[in-house]
Parts: C-alpha cells; sequence; structure tokens
C-alpha cells in the first residue's frame, strides 16, 4: 500500500510555486504521491504536469475534476499531455460533481449525473488509449475528425472516481480502474464500497480495482481542539446526500468524525484499518489545518508508513 498526501496551496502569493515547494518537501520525506484537488481556481492536470517535472519520481493525481462542465475532449487533451510531461506518473480522477457547485457555477442542470459519467468514462478510454473516439452517446459525442493522441502519453491514463453511491460504485468498476472515495471511514469501505466496486469489476472481467482511500487528518497532541476546527471546515460535506450517506455508513454522524486526528500512534493505526479495509492506497488531505508544525510531523509519519 502507497501512502501520498494532497497539497494545497491556494492561498500562497504564488500557488504554482508554493505547491511545487511542497511537492518536494513531501518526496523528500517519503511521501509516494501528491494530488491536486480541483474546484474554479487552478487547473489541476495542468498543476500536476508541473509538479511531476519538477519532482522526479512522485507520483501525481487530480482528485477530482467533476464531469458536468467539461467534455472528453478536453479532457483527454489534459490528461495525456500531463502524462507526457511526466513520463507515466499520472492519474486522472473523476467526480460526479454537486448539484450546487454545478447549477451556482456553470449555470447548467445536475441532471442524470451516472449515465454522464459513464458516458464520459467510455470515450475518454477510447481517447486516452487510441488517440481517437466515435463515440454517441445520449447526453455526449466524442468523435474527432483528426487526431487526438499526445505523442509521449503512451498508451493510456489511469482513469479513477470519487465514487460512493451504489451506482456510481457499478459503473467505476466497469469501465474504471479505480475508486478515490473521500469521508468514506473503514467501515464503510469494507461493508458497503469495496465489495460493491469489487464485484462490479469482477462481473465485467476487468483487473481488481484501485481504492485510493482520502482520508482528512493530521497528526497533532491536541486532538480535540483540531477536530472542532475540522468539524467547522468539513461541515459543508454534511449537506451533500452522497456524503452524509457514507459518513453514516462509517458509523458517524459529523464528517469530522471520519477525519483522522491524533498523536502517531493513534495515526498509524487508522491508516492501517483503512488497508485491512481494502484501501490500497491512502492519501492524507487537510495536513495544514493545525499549522506548519503538525502538518510536517504528519507528513513525517506518512513517509514512515509509505516506506
Amino acid at each position: 500500500m502507497t501512502v501520498g498526501v494532497a497539497l494545497n496551496a491556494a492561498d500562497a502569493d504564488n500557488q504554482i510555486d508554493a505547491t511545487v515547494d511542497l511537492a518536494r518537501e513531501a518526496s523528500a520525506a517519503g511521501l509516494r504521491s501528491a494530488w491536486f484537488g480541483q474546484t474554479f481556481g487552478a487547473d489541476s492536470p495542468q498543476l500536476a504536469a508541473i509538479v511531476g517535472r519538477e519532482v522526479p519520481g512522485l507520483q501525481v493525481g487530480t482528485s477530482a475534476i467533476p464531469v458536468f462542465g467539461r467534455h472528453p475532449l478536453i479532457v483527454s487533451s489534459q490528461a495525456q499531455t500531463a502524462q507526457a510531461a511526466t513520463h507515466g506518473r499520472y492519474h486522472l480522477g473523476l467526480a460526479l460533481g454537486t448539484k450546487l457547485l454545478t447549477e451556482a457555477g456553470f449555470g447548467i442542470p445536475f441532471e442524470r449525473p451516472v449515465a454522464r459519467l459513464r458516458e464520459f468514462l467510455t470515450a475518454l478510454r477510447q481517447l486516452t488509449e487510441t488517440g481517437t473516439a466515435d463515440f454517441h452517446g445520449e447526453l455526449l459525442t466524442a468523435a474527432p475528425p483528426m487526431s487526438a493522441r499526445v505523442p509521449g502519453a503512451g498508451s493510456g491514463v489511469p482513469l479513477l472516481v470519487a465514487a460512493m453511491g451504489p451506482q456510481a460504485l457499478k459503473a467505476s468498476g466497469e469501465l474504471a480502474d479505480g475508486i478515490l472515495p473521500y469521508l468514506a471511514g473503514p467501515r464503510a469501505l469494507a461493508e458497503h464500497i469495496v465489495p460493491a466496486v469489487t464485484a462490479a469489476a469482477e462481473a465485467a472481467g476487468r483487473p481488481a480495482p484501485r481504492v485510493v482511500a482520502l482520508v482528512h487528518g493530521v497528526v497533532t497532541d491536541d486532538a480535540d481542539s483540531v477536530r472542532e476546527t475540522a468539524a467547522e471546515q468539513l461541515a459543508f460535506y454534511e449537506r451533500i446526500p452522497s456524503y452524509a450517506r457514507v459518513i453514516g455508513l462509517s458509523g458517524a454522524t459529523r464528517a469530522a468524525d471520519v477525519a483522522v486526528i491524533g498523536d502517531e500512534k493513534a495515526v498509524a493505526a487508522e491508516v492501517r484499518r483503512y488497508r485491512d479495509a481494502g484501501a490500497t492506497e491512502v492519501v492524507f488531505s487537510g495536513t495544514e489545518i493545525a499549522g506548519e508544525a503538525a502538518r510536517r510531523r504528519t507528513w513525517a509519519l506518512l513517509g514512515e508508513l509509505a516506506g
């Protein structure tokens, strides 16, 4: 099992420079991968490509690009470019997104998200693996009249989905290479998420899926205070039905209850629980929540666990 970290330098004077510096620090600490979120700011595949060029050996990934407001041809171009730039170290994460951000941000209806995900994955797989596509679906068309191949990108890009609901997990098992669940504790992984995506992959004749568990957490001696700060920062997710559901399946009532917060012994034990629940990789996010000293302390532990 590998261990990585999500990098967040959105408050820096220059987000790109600061992210590269953080990535170098993460690699020096022994972490295996760096992941970048996608909202309305920095372009995450481009950021991953830059980091991958600047920090050789570090795996880089996007977690995750919403399928609403994008087109498979554009995302394929971004992903292949990042893959060529990093010489095969880029991992593309997709997401359904949310009704609030989709409709408020793009002004488009958040309708039939799983159907859109299926069509998006089908077209994107053709594009990244062959450099072309002839896909005509109900919601999407991808049939470029000229090559969509990026020389140097190889024969594909790993496709992962931030899937946690039954239908999204089924689609991901059938059409993607793995999943990126967030705020899903070990109980939800072991009892619901991993069995569902694995069964779907087996039924489709695909290899066992990767399960990249994104965990909000930090090493600290002031766990109670930090957890209350996390409760404020993560409360947004409790209003999103898919997250509320998986938080409940994890045996929790608040998003912060699923966060991994404590000293080195407690955090290491939780990482082992995720592994035992079926996670093939663990990626920590929110490690900056308790300040720089706690972040560095967290990365030092995660680097040891990655080794």
